[in-house]
């Protein structure tokens, strides 16, 4: 019989994780799980970097979850994804396969990997109404006042830092508990549960990683991003949905509104691109601190030599 385990392969953006975790699927028969809290939305594809023809492997088409299943203008959080994790991950068992997580979006990777309980928080008009007259830097002073913030998108936009002081606020009012991880990610949503987790990190060094960023927003520019985010818009997008997405979306739209110039957009959304995989690679250097084991593999060297450093990690 298989062993039973929940393999994750995780990485800053341009690292090559995709082609790893798509390597792996094909060693071990098994489907990739997407953990990228983008791609989950139908119609945006180049600026999320979906790239689906990368889920094949010398003509074996590899089975990929969790991606085109929201319409775009939607709000996707983690706490549908670890119900849709889970779904995916259960119907990827029952088939006999060896559930593949793979991506970049660190708090989808941790909530999974430690089975975090994550309590709905509700909405609180009161508060919302309270807080609507305030200025950006006040509302962002309130939420810094509970603790670090780990993510910075949610101050990006007046509705997500309102919202992520309401579960702040919630959470200190000891109604239910903050996120509980109940040992070695044994448990999961609703009380499902995954086998033992290998997580094996794709490590780039930092030279690298930003010339293949620069080279691959070049490549997106060329091929049609600008675009996308037009027809995102002509089918009803709006600006602020945009800016909410953050990253390619947001300096686009702003590209698109006249705001910025097509050169001043393409440099600070490089600057952006840069600076969120330096967060990323901050957060998974967290997951280690709080506990969790990630095998870091060298994303320079070869296929060949990579699947050997897999091999002494985790028997194929």
């Amino acid at each position: 019989m298989k062993e039973e385990r929940l393999l994750v392969v995780l990485g800053p953006t341009a690292s090559g994780k995709t082609r790893m975790a798509v390597r792996l699927a094909a060693q071990t028969d098994g489907e990739i799980i997407s953990a990228d809290s983008r791609q989950v939305y139908r119609g945006m594809d180049i600026g999320t970097g979906k790239d689906l023809a990368d889920y094949e492997f010398e003509g074996q088409k590899i089975p990929h979850h969790l991606i085109d299943i929201v319409a775009a203008g939607e709000r996707y959080n983690v706490y549908r994804y670890l119900h849709d994790f889970f779904e995916a991950y259960g119907a990827i068992k029952a088939r006999g396969k060896t559930p593949i997580l793979c991506g970049g979006s660190g708090m989808y990777i941790e909530a999974v990997c430690r089975g975090f309980d994550m309590p709905q928080v509700p909405e609180n008009s009161a508060l919302r109404k309270k807080y609507e007259a305030l200025s950006q830097p006040d509302l962002i002073a309130i939420l810094q006042s509970y603790g670090p913030l780990h993510n910075t998108t949610d101050t990006q936009n007046r509705k997500r830092l309102i919202r992520a002081i309401e579960i702040a606020q919630y959470r200190k009012g000891g109604a239910p508990p903050a996120p509980t991880a109940h040992g070695g990610g044994a448990h999961g949503w609703g009380g499902a549960r995954t086998a033992p987790t290998v997580i094996i990190g794709i490590d780039l060094p930092v030279e690298q990683r930003r010339a293949r960023i620069d080279r691959r927003l070049e490549d997106r520019l060329q091929n049609g991003m600008v675009e996308e985010a037009q027809r995102l818009i002509k089918e009803g997008l709006t600006v602020e949905d945009m800016i909410y997405y953050g990253l390619e979306y947001k300096y686009l739209a702003l590209y698109l509104t006249g705001v910025l110039s097509y050169e001043e957009m393409k440099r600070q959304l490089q600057i952006a691109i840069h600076q969120f995989a330096k967060r990323q690679m901050t957060w998974f250097r967290g997951m280690e601190r709080r506990g969790l084991k990630i095998h870091w593999v060298d994303a320079l060297h070869d296929d060949g030599e990579i699947l050997d450093e897999l091999e002494k990690i985790v028997p194929l």
